[in-house]
């Protein structure tokens, strides 16, 4: 066990490009890590890594060996996979990422419901609005909201869903309905972006006359968490893009009204993707189609019914 560990630990070093991440990912301390990436290169004779003071870089050694310990391990967790489907109750933990709007409303109050129902499972829930690399950080799954790419992950598609601009009564007041796209440049309202570090531009893609096209907004507030829009816009500070499911109480009530409704966005995609296989794992499987059957149920109770202009 303790080699496989060492094998655990040094395909999430080379990976995430570093001790201290890998560490992190395996929940341990750096000292942990670098002792058992000692280890193995004793144990094989070979450096895997060189070690600057900046950077931690595989040694041709170590990318030929990556290969074939990634193999191995994957060779393990199959037959690991392969007895537990023979068992009556899956077991072993599920790492699962999503989104904050996704994983706050959704997710987390269903985890629990899936361990009442299967006891021996684990599940390490990460919630993020950032792009998740699945394979890089070692993960069974992520729910991705969003327009999907090509990619060589397995995609289950849960819903697609509307979107649409708004902003408060408050906000409209102020500063006035725009109509369309146009009008948010024109009358240059202030926009709240969602926008994560490294971002150079942030343009909305909405529909014209002549088909979607991108608009350079711009505005005074942004963050890389969606429930901060969300409060912001309630406070009467901008326009924000939104999913009309993660909202729809607000329109319910009227606190968020619909705006340049002339130019809506494109609907965006709800789905799951996963390595294809992970997905040969019980656990994961069971994980995937228990979540896949709340969302649609939890999607389907929170249609929006948008409160007109009050006056």
């Amino acid at each position: 066990m303790a080699y496989i560990r060492n094998l655990k630990m040094f395909i999430r070093v080379y990976e995430l490009g570093g001790m201290s991440a890998a560490a992190r990912d395996q929940r341990t301390s750096p000292a942990v890590a670098s002792s058992r990436i000692a280890d193995l290169e004793k144990h094989l004779g070979v450096r895997l890594f060189n070690r600057t003071t900046r950077a931690l870089q595989p040694t041709e050694n170590g990318k030929l060996f990556y290969e074939g310990a990634k193999r191995v391990l994957d060779a393990i967790e199959d037959a690991e996979a392969a007895i537990a489907s023979t068992g009556t109750s899956p077991r072993g933990t599920i790492f699962v990422a999503a989104p904050l709007g996704i994983g706050r409303r959704f997710i987390a109050p269903a985890v629990p419901l899936f361990k009442d129902r299967y006891p021996q499972t684990d599940v390490r829930l990460r919630l993020s609005d950032r792009a998740i690399d699945v394979t890089a950080e070692g993960l069974d799954m992520t729910f991705h909201l969003g327009l999907l790419e090509d990619s060589n992950l397995k995609v289950r598609m849960i819903a697609e869903c509307p979107r649409l601009l708004c902003a408060s009564p408050d906000y409209i007041a102020r500063r006035g309905m725009p109509e369309d796209a146009q009008a948010l440049l024109r009358d240059k309202h202030d926009c709240l972006l969602l926008r994560f570090p490294g971002a150079r531009e942030f343009r909305w893609t909405l529909q014209t006359p002549d088909g979607p096209r991108k608009f350079a907004v711009s505005g005074p507030f942004e963050s890389d968490d969606g429930d901060v829009l969300t409060a912001w816009a309630l406070d009467g500070r901008g326009i924000m893009m939104k999913p009309e499911f993660e909202i729809a109480e607000h329109l319910a009530s009227g606190a968020l009204m619909p705006v340049a409704t002339a130019s809506p966005p494109l609907p965006i995609q709800l789905a799951c993707l996963a390595q294809h296989r992970r997905l040969r794992d019980p656990k994961v499987q069971l994980f995937t189609d228990f979540m896949v059957a709340h969302i649609k149920d939890q999607l389907a109770r929170s249609t929006p019914a948008p409160a007109g202009p009050t006056g």
